[in-house]
C-alpha cells in the first residue's frame, strides 16, 4: 500500500462505522425487557420468548472467530457493508415476525451477521485514522460499547410500552441504510489484501457445533437445574468433543478458519487474557445490580434502568481525552487505575444494604464510569499492539469472542453463585425460627392460627430478601479482589504500545 487512506470525511466515516456497532450492541440488550409481551404477543410462554436472546447470542458467538478468515475473503469494507445491510434486512423481517419460529429464525440470522460487525469496525477506524490519533477511535469505540447496553433496556422497555415491541427492530432500518451508504461513499477505494482461502470445513463444522452447543449450555444450565438435566449433560459432552477436535485441528492446519496462531503475539495473549477477565467481572456486575435493584428493592425495569444509567456518564465525557492523552502514559498503569477503581466500587456495593436510596446507587455507578472510560481504550490498544495491520481483524475478531464467550459464562455463574449463596444464607438466618423460639411465641402470642400463618411467610420472605442480600455482598467483595487481582496480570504485556507507524504499515 503506497500511501495512508483518508475517507473525503473523516467525521462522516466515524459516525457511520460506530452507528453500525452501537445498532449491534444496542439489539445485545434491547430485547431482554420485551419478552414478556413478545411472548404473549406470539402465544408462547416466558421459557420459551427467552430463545428469542440466546438465538441471537448463540450464532454471533459462532460467526465471531470466523471474522478474520471473511476479512480475507471479501475485504473489510464489502464485509462491514453486506454485514450491516444483512442486518437491517434481518431486523426488518424480526419485526415482520408473524410467529416464534419465524421471529427465532430471523433473529438468529441477525446474530450471525452482527458477529463481524464490531472487530471490523474496530479494524477499519484504526486504518482510517493516522496512527498518532488511532487511540481517539479506540476510545470513541469503547464509550459506544459501554453506552450502547445501558441504553438498551431502557430504550427497549420504553418503545415496548408506548408503541410495539416490532419497532425495537424497526429502528435498526434507518441506521443500518445510514452506517451502509457512509461506508460506500467514504470507504470506496480503499485497497485491500483481497485472498482466496480454502474453505476450512473441519474447523467451520467443529466451531459451530462446539460453540453453539456451549452457548446453549450456558444460557439455559440454570433453568435446566445444570447437571440434573440429560439436556445439559449431551450438550455439554458434544461441545466439549467439538471443541477438542476444533483446537487441534486449526492448530495443526495449514490454513485455519480460525488463526489460533495469533496468540503468538505476546501483548495480544496478555491483552486478551485481561480483556476476558476484566469484562466478565465488569458483566457481573452489569447482570446483578438491575436484579438487585428489582428483586431485593422492588425497584420497575425502567428506575432500574435510571439508576444503572450514570455508568455511562463519564465514558461519554472523557472519551475525547483519553483518546487524546492516553498513549501519552504507559497504559499499563492507566488501566491499572481503572481496576482500582472498578474494585473500590465492587467494595463500596458489598457494604450495600436493603434501606439504601436511590442517589447512593447512582453515585457508586457514576464513580465507576470512571474506571471504565480508562479500561477499555488502553486495553484494546495492548492487545492490538503487536499485530500486523491485516491481522487486526482477524484479532480483534478472536478477542471480542472470547470476550463474549467470558461474559456468557460469567451471567451463569453468577447468578447460579447468587441463588446457592442465598439459599445457603436463608437456611442459617432460619435456624432458630421454630415454635420453640421465646421470641418467637411471645411475638405470635394471642394471635389467630391464620394470622400466625401470614406472619410466618412474611418473616420467611424477609429472611429470604435478606440471604440475597448477603450473597449480593459477597459477590460484590469477591470481584472487587479480582479486579485488583488484574493489576498484575497488565504486566505480562511489553511496551511498546502504540499501533504500527505508517512506515511500518506500508512495509508490511
Amino acid at each position: 500500500m503506497s500511501e495512508h487512506f483518508r475517507p473525503p470525511n473523516l467525521a462522516l466515516t466515524t459516525v457511520g462505522l460506530s452507528l453500525a456497532t452501537f445498532m449491534r450492541v444496542l439489539d445485545t440488550t434491547i430485547a431482554n425487557v420485551s419478552l414478556p409481551t413478545i411472548a404473549g404477543n406470539l402465544g408462547v410462554s416466558i421459557s420459551e420468548s427467552t430463545w428469542v436472546v440466546t438465538s441471537f447470542a448463540v450464532c454471533m458467538a459462532i460467526s465471531l472467530p470466523l471474522t478474520g478468515f471473511l476479512t480475507r475473503r471479501f475485504g473489510e469494507v464489502k464485509l462491514f457493508v453486506w454485514c450491516t445491510l444483512l442486518f437491517v434486512l434481518s431486523s426488518f423481517l424480526c419485526g415482520l415476525a408473524q410467529n416464534m419460529d419465524m421471529l427465532l429464525l430471523f433473529r438468529a440470522l441477525q446474530g450471525a451477521v452482527a458477529g463481524p460487525l464490531y472487530p471490523v469496525t474496530q479494524s477499519l477506524l484504526i486504518a482510517v485514522y493516522p496512527p498518532a490519533k488511532r487511540g481517539m477511535a479506540l476510545a470513541l469505540l469503547a464509550m459506544v460499547t459501554v453506552v450502547a447496553p445501558i441504553a438498551g433496556p431502557i430504550l427497549g422497555g420504553w418503545i415496548t410500552d408506548n408503541y410495539s415491541w416490532r419497532w425495537i427492530f424497526f429502528i435498526n432500518v434507518p441506521v443500518g441504510v445510514f452506517a451502509a451508504t457512509v461506508a460506500i461513499s467514504q470507504l470506496r477505494g480503499k485497497l485491500e489484501r483481497i485472498e482466496r482461502p480454502r474453505m476450512d470445513y473441519v474447523g467451520l463444522v467443529t466451531l459451530i457445533v462446539g460453540v453453539g452447543a456451549l452457548q446453549v449450555v450456558l444460557d439455559k444450565g440454570n433453568d435446566a437445574d445444570w447437571f440434573h438435566s440429560n439436556f445439559i449433560i449431551i450438550a455439554s459432552i458434544v461441545s466439549a468433543l467439538a471443541l477438542v477436535v476444533f483446537l487441534i485441528w486449526e492448530l495443526t492446519d495449514k490454513d485455519p478458519i480460525v488463526d489460533l496462531r495469533l496468540f503468538r503475539h505476546r501483548n495480544f495473549s496478555a491483552g486478551t487474557l485481561v480483556l476476558v477477565l476484566s469484562y466478565s467481572a465488569f458483566f457481573a456486575i452489569g447482570l446483578l445490580m438491575p436484579l438487585w435493584l428489582q428483586r431485593n428493592l422492588h425497584y420497575t425495569a425502567t428506575w432500574a434502568g435510571f439508576a444503572t444509567a450514570p455508568i455511562g456518564v463519564l465514558p461519554v465525557l472523557l472519551t475525547f481525552f483519553v483518546g487524546k492523552y492516553a498513549t501519552h502514559v504507559d497504559l499499563r498503569l492507566l488501566a491499572a487505575g481503572a481496576f482500582v477503581v472498578m474494585g473500590m466500587t465492587c467494595f463500596m456495593r458489598s457494604d450495600f444494604y436493603m434501606q439504601i436510596d436511590f442517589m447512593h446507587v447512582a453515585l457508586v455507578q457514576l464513580f465507576q464510569g470512571l474506571g471504565v472510560a480508562l479500561f477499555f481504550m488502553p486495553t484494546l490498544t495492548i492487545l492490538l499492539s503487536d499485530l500486523q495491520p491485516h491481522e487486526i481483524a482477524a484479532g480483534s475478531g478472536l478477542s471480542t469472542f472470547l470476550r463474549t464467550l467470558g461474559g456468557s459464562f460469567t451471567a451463569s455463574i453468577t447468578t447460579f453463585v447468587w441463588d446457592r449463596r442465598a439459599g445457603i444464607h436463608h437456611a442459617r438466618l432460619a435456624e432458630h425460627i421454630n415454635p420453640y423460639n421465646p421470641l418467637l411465641q411471645h411475638a405470635l402470642a394471642g394471635d389467630s392460627p391464620a394470622h400466625r400463618t401470614h406472619a410466618l411467610a412474611l418473616l420467611d420472605r424477609s429472611i429470604g430478601q435478606q440471604g440475597f442480600q448477603i450473597a449480593f455482598n459477597e459477590i460484590f467483595h469477591a470481584l472487587g479482589w479480582i479486579f485488583l487481582g488484574l493489576i498484575a496480570v497488565l504486566w505480562l504485556a511489553r511496551p511498546p504500545f502504540l499501533t504500527r507507524s505508517r512506515a511500518t504499515a506500508e512495509a508490511d
